[in-house]
């Protein structure tokens, strides 16, 4: 076992409260400065003139991997920045779009040349659905559809094209509303089919829930439960509070993907000891993972919120579910 999952499976036993044990005897290596973040203006396949803010790793560092930070509905950038610089500061590289109708996303341009704005209290299902959006043909950088998380996806591409970043490195951060846009552009990135170059699908190799909506504005975690991707395959970890009115939804979504996954499972509820799978020998063999946190916080708020610590808890979970060989 290499240092960084030594020290990812020390933390993940502390995260979860379990007893008696020690500290590790090497603390984490201390990063540079981190730099300031960068605003990006991207367009997406409709026409949407799409802002994110990246905040890059400081120069020379090889970035721990990078995140796609999916704000909450009625949100933007800003109601998930202190994640995003948390997360910044322990050598993840993280972009945060302002999905379409938040923030300063809110202009697109018809192919006619007229300008639309949106409004994020008046956008239809269609529109939503458009956040994730990613298909249309067979070859992805040919898409006919390519919505708002895909357009980042495509520039975090070109980036890794010149090593900056690691596209094969790629993980996906959704809270409240966005947790389900965020699960359905995961699965949809692993519906990509390999063509003659090689791969293009399955960059997600691990997926965060903060507070996750089951449904919402016609949206909901259903389709994405069904593929390969949610049902089996990548990493994941759902946050929620034990006192927000959001925590059922929230039981729902894990208790749906513990079904689904009923030897790889781990778990810490308020006020219980940490449990596991029957069979699953150590906490850190398990795939889907679960913490409940004493608080009424929900969604951007837990998000942003440094007494929760989520940038540290969702750290550990990436260091410790991360391949070190992509």
């Amino acid at each position: 076992m290499n240092r960084l999952r030594q020290l990812a499976v020390w933390a993940l036993c502390s995260t979860f409260c379990v007893p008696a044990v020690a500290a590790p005897p090497v603390a984490a290596p201390v990063l540079p400065a981190e730099p300031a973040s960068q605003k990006l203006e991207l367009e997406t396949s409709d026409g949407l003139a799409l802002w994110a803010w990246y905040y890059p790793v400081a120069a020379g560092v090889v970035p721990r991997a990078t995140v796609i930070l999916v704000h909450d509905l009625e949100g933007s950038h800003k109601t998930v920045e202190p994640l995003a610089k948390a997360l910044q500061k322990v050598g993840f590289a993280v972009v945060t779009p302002d999905l379409r109708g938040h923030g300063a996303s809110t202009s697109r341009s018809s192919p006619t040349g007229k300008t639309e704005v949106l409004d994020s209290n008046s956008l239809k299902r269609t529109e939503l659905e458009a956040i994730s959006a990613a298909g249309g043909g067979s070859v992805r950088d040919q898409a006919a559809m390519r919505g708002d998380i895909e357009t980042v996806r495509n520039w975090i591409k070109r980036k890794s094209e010149t090593n900056e970043l690691n596209l094969q490195r790629l993980c996906l951060i959704g809270s409240g509303s966005g947790a389900i846009l965020a699960a359905n552009w995961t699965a949809a990135d692993w519906n990509w089919l390999p063509i003659a170059s090689g791969p293009q699908g399955r960059q997600v190799k691990a997926l965060v829930l903060i507070s996750p909506t089951w449904a919402s504005k016609g949206l909901s975690f259903v389709p994405a439960l069904a593929t390969e991707g949610l049902k089996q395959s990548i990493p994941v970890m759902v946050l929620a509070g034990n006192t927000d009115r959001d925590n059922r939804d929230a039981m729902r979504v894990y208790d749906r993907l513990k079904s689904l996954r009923p030897q790889a499972w781990f778990e810490q509820r308020v006020g219980q000891e940490p449990a596991k799978a029957p069979k699953l020998e150590k906490a850190a063999e398990a795939t889907v993972f679960f913490m409940q946190l004493d608080t009424a916080l929900s969604a951007d708020k837990l998000a942003a919120d440094r007494s929760a610590n989520t940038a540290g808890r969702i750290q550990t979970f990436l260091s410790l579910v991360l391949d070190p060989s992509d």
